[in-house]
This record gives C-alpha cells, structure tokens and sequence, in this order.
C-alpha cells in the first residue's frame, strides 16, 4: 500500500506492510472525548497500488478498554477504480497483534466496513469477536458503489446497541444480541406440547374433481427408430445392438391435480414457547479489554482503493463533527471535479472524433481526386469535343 496524493507514483508497492503510525491518546479538554487514534494523511491518503494482491497493514496505539464506554470506529474509503471485488473493512485488534505477520488467520476484535464482489457481494461487514468466535450481523446493509469518497461510522454503546452510519446518515441500528447470534434464543418451543392431530395447516390441498387426462400418461424417452445398427457393430465387444432412446414429444411430465384452497384450513399452529433453560444473559458483550491497533486485511481483484480520517473515539457528536470536517468538507468539491473531469473527457474524445473524420474526408476526397486524374489521363478530351 502507499500514500496517494499529487505526484505519488501509481507503480508496484509492497503486498504486505506493517505502518506505524506513533501512538496517539488524547482528551480533548473541551467536549471530553477520548480520542484513542485518528489519522489524517494529509498528502492524499492510503491507497492499495497493484491488482489482485493481499494488502496487511496496521497500525499500534495505546491500548484501552470500552467497558462502560461507547466505541466509535470511523474512516473513508474511495473505490477510485471500477472494484468488481475487493475488501474495503477494517479490522480492530487486541493489543498483542504481530503486527509483522499479519493476515486473515490473526485474530481479530471487530471487523467493519463496505467489501464487494461481483454482483451478489455489495455489503458492509460488522462482526463481533465473542468467546472466541466470530459473529456477523444477520441484517444486510448495502455498501455504496458510485466511485466517491464515503464516511463509514460504526458505534458499539454499553447498552449493547449499535448503530452504523455511512456519510454521518444512519444506514441500521439494533441491538447486539438481537441482530448477532451471540447467545441461544430466550424462548423456545415447549417440547411437552405436541400440535393437535386434528389441526390442519395446509393452505391449499389437490382438488379431488380434478382428474387425470387419458392420454396424459406418455413415457419420457421412446426408441428413435429411425437409426440404424452400424455396419462395424462388434457383438462380442458392445453387446447387443438396439435402437437409441430419445426424448419423447409428448411427454407431459408427472400429472398433478391442480391445488384449490383447503376449507379446513386453521393457519400456522402456534407453538407454546417457554424460557430457554441453556440462555444467560451476558451485558459486556459489546465490550473488549487492551484494543491496541486498527490494521486492513483486504483482498483486492482490482486496487485502487482510497482509505483516510481513521478514528477511534468513545464520542458519537465528535466523531460525527469529525467527519463533517474532514469528508463533508471535501464531498461536493470531489463531485464537482468529477462531472468537469467527466465534461473534460467528453470533449476530449469529441475533438478526436473530429479529426477522425476530417483525415478520413480529406484521404477519401483525395483518393476521389487521384481516381478522376487517372481517368483524364486515360481518356484525354480533344478541342473539337470541347
């Protein structure tokens, strides 16, 4: 990965790179926020350099505990070139990282942000290290694909809710031990209940006035008699010859009485459900003692990919001026750019076509002058025709 700002080279870079980024704890003194890291590059940001490549990065900070605490993990990321797949999440990691062997096999805290692939994968990740095991969220949030910077924020409160922003608007909330399967289910089915033999949940039943076709029942495959043995047919060692099966015509498949709606019909039989004996409520699973460093663990088909503005904090009001100052002040200027860089090219590619055409009038003119000179020279007009 490199810095890309103006002039940085777009040429090979290392696969994999461990960057210190010095240790950063600060209070602000005025709204209280624990700032536990941020990071601005300020000459462009962290861009991955070379197509289909592992990128391991990450950097250290003081640790600490978000017990009793809210965690805000906040960044931008850029997907400057057309992705088609490729990871664009972070990952938050105990302080005891090996930071120089980092890769998908370490492990992690927290995972989160947008990850791409193909048409199916356009989604933003968050899943929660509990008891050493990893949980990601049931409820689909869709990433953003338009090619522009985006502000993804991800807020963990001691009351165990969660809330996940993109561009500081909010994009899902809930709470954590309902939307991760962290725990068993409070209630169950009471497994001394048995549904009634008498209760009947089919919507829709065969109707018995509908009866089979005549000719319905046709075999799938017929011998096409048509073919003939071949005249190299060798008994002893294919066996004996016969006609090829083909597929019949009119064939109509398994016949099945059409469906009508059942009149005994009582709906879905409402199981009695009791207290899960095997739950037990646990309240710190949002929390996690010694976070000491923030890396990317990313896979990309197609790099290109722009991440700037970390930041780690307990404050959601500062995170979110945070990213008022640093991505909503650069968000219309960055899609201003676009539409005259977008207008520069439509201009570009119109003036060439112009050219195109005017050599092509000028060479085919030229020809058709070439070809009227040859015909003079072959039939030369005498002063009487003239």
């Amino acid at each position: 990965m490199m810095a890309a700002g103006p002039g940085a080279p777009r040429g090979g870079g290392p696969v994999s790179v461990v960057l210190w980024l010095g240790i950063l704890g600060a209070v602000l003194g005025t709204a209280q926020a624990a700032v536990y890291f941020r990071e601005q590059f300020l000459d462009g940001g962290l861009q991955t350099s070379e197509n289909s490549k592992f990128y391991a990065i990450s950097s250290r900070f003081k640790p600490f505990s978000n017990k009793g605490k809210t965690l805000v993990i906040q960044y931008t990321v850029k997907h400057e070139q057309k992705i088609d797949c490729g990871g664009g999440y972070v990952k938050i990691f105990s302080s005891d990282l090996d930071q120089k062997n980092l890769s998908g096999a370490s492990p992690y805290y927290i995972m989160f942000g947008p990850d791409i692939c193909g048409s199916e994968t356009k989604k933003v990740h968050v899943i929660l290290n509990y008891k050493n095991k990893l949980h990601p969220i049931k409820k689909p949030i869709r990433c953003k694909v338009d090619g522009y910077t985006h502000l993804y924020t991800l807020i963990i409160r001691p009351d165990q809710t969660y809330e996940v922003k993109i561009d500081n608007e909010v994009a899902a909330l809930g709470n954590l031990e309902d939307d991760l399967d962290f725990l068993p289910p409070r209630k169950i089915n009471d497994p001394a209940v048995k549904k009634p033999s008498d209760w009947d949940d089919r919507a829709h039943i065969d109707d018995p006035n509908d009866i089979k076709p005549e000719d319905w029942d046709e075999p799938e495959y017929i011998m096409d008699t048509s073919d003939e043995k071949p005249e190299d047919w060798d008994h002893a060692v294919h066996g004996e010859w016969s006609y090829p099966m083909v597929k019949n015509p009119l064939y109509k498949g398994v016949w099945k009485p059409r469906q009508i709606d059942n009149p005994n019909y009582r709906g879905v039989w409402p199981h009695p459900q009791i207290d899960n004996p095997h739950y037990s409520p646990d309240y710190n699973i949002y929390s996690y003692e010694n976070i000491g460093a923030i890396g990317l663990d990313i896979w990309q088909v197609r790099a290109g990919t722009i991440f700037d503005n970390f930041l780690i904090t307990d404050d959601e009001d500062y995170a979110e001026d945070f990213g008022d100052e640093t991505w909503g002040e650069t968000k219309d200027p960055e899609k201003e750019m676009n539409i005259r860089q977008a207008e520069e090219e439509q201009q570009r590619e119109r003036v060439a076509e112009e050219e195109y055409f005017e050599q092509w009038l000028k060479k085919k003119q030229g020809g058709k002058r070439e070809s009227q000179k040859d015909r003079t020279k072959k039939s030369p007009i005498g002063k009487e025709e003239l």
